[in-house]
């Protein structure tokens, strides 16, 4: 096995960096190296695009349900009261609560990944902003974090329901499964994410919006993939 896994990661290593690979391609290459190793790694794509998030009518920001899912198990901390508190529960929030829940976060305790809301906890909420904000967990109305539909919010984000946004130099990235995962599973998800930031893009983007595409696992050196049929851009 570790022969093998050293002649995975040669060759891996030999790849042309500046090639362009169709998508399939490109995530089996990756898959195959991430699947030497022990742990279960990650597969990730990152996109280059056409934007400068400095400008907020040049900002990419939303959701896409994965068909496959992400392969991580998704905790869920949840602002509600009552029969909303109860809905949340049901539905498999890890944390459900108010004042309480506030207090605990602002003790430190930050073992989530997504904070959903009511509407009418956002006051509370709000005050939480400083520790939330700089994580990308506030809870936006946009993002469907904010909803009376708590129970369904919920059970999107178990499901492997993906925040994008973009980073500094209009960098956006995400999580597109596992390498555990079929190439077929990861091809899909791909497609789904890349489809959903096309959906994304804003009035303000000019010129050539997809710029540039990489996929790579958690441990591992990016694959370049050919973004023609997305209309972006293969010279850079």
């Amino acid at each position: 096995m570790a022969q093998k896994g050293k002649k995975l990661s040669d060759a891996y290593k030999n790849i042309n960096r500046d090639k362009l690979f169709d998508l399939k391609e490109a995530l089996k290459l990756v898959r195959e190296f991430a699947s030497s190793g022990k742990s279960d790694q990650t597969i990730e794509i990152a996109m280059n695009l056409g934007v400068d998030p400095r400008h907020s009518d040049q900002m990419v920001r939303g959701v896409v349900s994965l068909p496959h899912g992400t392969g991580k198990s998704m905790k869920v901390a949840v602002f509600a009261k009552d029969a909303k508190a109860e809905e949340a529960k049901q539905s498999g929030a890890d944390f459900v609560g108010s004042d309480d829940l506030m207090t605990e976060i602002q003790n430190g305790k930050m073992d989530f990944d997504r904070v959903i809301a009511t509407p009418d906890m956002m006051g509370l909420v709000g005050r939480l902003g400083k520790v939330l904000g700089p994580r990308g967990l506030m809870p936006n109305p946009k993002l469907g974090t904010v909803t009376v539909d708590i129970g369904e919010a919920v059970k999107a984000a178990k499901a492997g329901q993906v925040e994008f946004r973009t980073e500094k130099a209009g960098i956006i990235h995400g999580g597109i499964g596992k390498a555990s995962f079929s190439e077929e599973q990861l091809s899909e998800n791909a497609a789904a994410f890349m489809a959903a930031i096309q959906k994304a893009k804003p009035a303000g983007a000019k010129g050539t919006f997809i710029k540039r595409v990489a996929v790579s696992s958690s441990q591992g050196p990016g694959v370049r993939v050919d973004t023609s049929g997305l209309g972006g851009d293969t010279s850079a």
